[in-house]
């Protein structure tokens, strides 16, 4: 039987790594987090960045990842049932809101973002597609934590103490649990400032014909857009609901 690569290895290690860097990577930083001498990790950047996985920063010098892999996601992705279902909804729940539209699923105890309406104004936004987000911080994740079945079992598992982001973000596991009830008991939850600092998320579940839970889609922006008295907007919740429960449908879920 054949041998595994080391060359092979060794540059998905460095997309890996890329990919949690928002801001790029210095090529001595990537040579430290992988154990790799200075002149391997930069012919291996260098061999990236011909074939468009890997760009390179012209002020900074910094490297992150190229169009190149965002290309090859978006082929994954436009395969997935859920977001060719919900695009659509979501544009439509975009336009209601005035807010950006993210949907989520569950992957490897964290929430993957699979599909991302801009904000419909002419403010500058970042594509959040392909980004990993905690679960027990955003409202995408407390849903699936809330209700998918494989989500909260792993999640205990691991055990130890939530990690923190803001002053607001829920640390603690009883904190969390509670929170968990009043999703299921309302049917969507929320974050208040818990992942960023000023930035409000509301989300609800989408489940298929079979009534599991298999995402999430909701609104995020501003705290003082979608709060009243330091709480979520009840007409943005009810858009949200709305275009999850729309969503469902498509997917077969009943009864509607």
């Amino acid at each position: 039987m054949p041998g595994r690569i080391q060359s092979i290895e060794r540059a998905a290690a460095v997309l890996r790594l890329l990919a949690g860097g928002n801001r790029g990577l210095s090529l001595g930083e990537i040579s430290r987090s992988l154990e790799l001498p200075k002149g391997t990790a930069l012919g291996i950047l260098r061999t990236l960045q011909h074939v468009g996985f890997v760009e390179q920063d012209s002020g900074s010098s910094h490297y992150r990842l190229g169009g190149g892999v965002l290309s090859l996601g978006t082929r994954y992705l436009d395969g997935n049932e859920l977001r060719a279902r919900a695009l659509n909804w979501a544009d439509s729940l975009a336009g209601r809101s005035g807010e950006s539209v993210r949907i989520g699923t569950l992957h490897k105890h964290q929430v993957l973002i699979v599909h991302h309406v801009f904000r419909p104004d002419d403010s500058r936004q970042i594509l959040d597609v392909g980004t990993l987000l905690p679960l027990h911080a955003t409202a995408l994740g407390k849903v699936l934590l809330a209700f998918d079945p494989l989500a909260t079992p792993e999640y205990y598992a691991e055990g130890g103490a939530l990690e923190s982001y803001t002053p607001r973000t829920i640390t603690s596991f009883d904190d969390l649990t509670a929170q968990l009830s009043l999703a299921r008991a309302s049917g969507w939850a929320a974050d208040v400032e818990e992942l960023v600092e000023g930035e409000v998320s509301i989300a609800a579940p989408i489940r298929d014909r079979r009534g599991m839970t298999v995402g999430a889609i909701g609104v995020r922006g501003a705290v003082e857009r979608l709060c009243e008295d330091g709480k979520p907007d009840m007409g943005q919740v009810s858009y949200v609901r709305d275009a999850a429960r729309a969503v469902s449908r498509d997917l077969g879920a009943t009864p509607w």
